[in-house]
């Protein structure tokens, strides 16, 4: 892997939900501008992993954003520098989807403050790069599973974070949606965005400059996506029932 900073490390973090412990002893360091995708079978501790890297479940351990201890980051500072994107987040359903895309902008904004013209623009060209520019006015209760995760989508992409971490973002979302994402993260890490998505879609999550593997709540390989090594670990954590192929100048998964 290209030799750059870390933007966020993971040292001997044990997380749990409710009585029962995901992973424990966990280490990882997630490079800086980069997209990193975590991948694994169900219940290996993906989404968890994600959670503990937002701050948003408390683990024991150390998390390091930006060479910083998450925890004792002031919480405007971490959410200027942090976005995030979780499954089946509940947003209120008659919010247009202007406003829902606005409350990415809350970190930058004073209290009670109303929105500046830079809020505008961020909000403006968020709704643009998800395609959902056009339905600004509308309530967000009125649109598809699709059209909803693509406003979701731009409300992190708002924030303008140096981090984002996507739980699932291509739920709901059809092929040429899928599409547009892919080239989306590819901009975003080009510029310098920094991010780590969890998909369970293996051959998007092999255009990724690196890849986790994760199984029983262990990381069982951490790599660039080309690597034969990468490839091998996420044949065997999958029990064997996929295979992997070059075709086209990009990676095939198929299900044996």
């Amino acid at each position: 892997m290209k030799l750059k900073r870390t933007a966020i490390a993971l040292t001997h973090c044990n997380a749990q939900l409710g009585s029962t412990t995901v992973f424990s002893g966990l280490s990882l360091k997630v490079r800086a501008e980069c997209w990193t995708s975590v991948v694994g079978p169900n219940g290996a501790g993906k989404s968890t992993l994600l959670k503990v890297m937002a701050g948003l479940l408390e683990s024991q351990g150390q998390v390091q954003l930006m060479g910083q201890s998450l925890p004792v980051l002031p919480a405007r500072l971490r959410a200027q520098r942090l976005a995030w994107l979780g499954q089946n987040e509940a947003v209120t359903e008659d919010l247009t989807v202007y406003d829902v895309a606005m409350l990415g902008r809350l970190p930058h904004q004073a209290w009670l403050a109303p929105p500046s013209a830079a809020d505008h623009a961020a909000v403006q060209q968020a709704l643009e790069a998800t395609q959902a520019w056009d339905w600004r006015d509308r309530p967000l209760g009125e649109l598809s599973g699709g059209e909803r995760q693509r406003v979701l989508l731009a409300r992190a992409l708002a924030v303008q974070a140096q981090i984002l971490l996507m739980d699932e973002p291509l739920a709901n979302l059809d092929a040429p949606h899928q599409a547009d994402w892919l080239a989306m993260v590819r901009n975003l890490a080009k510029r310098g965005t920094t991010v780590v998505s969890v998909l369970h879609e293996i051959g998007m999550a092999l255009h990724a400059d690196d890849v986790v593997v994760m199984a029983e709540g262990r990381i069982e390989h951490h790599g660039p996506s080309g690597d034969p090594a990468t490839h091998a670990v996420l044949v065997r954590v999958f029990e064997g029932r996929i295979a992997i192929h070059r075709m086209m100048d990009q990676w095939i998964v198929l299900s044996k």
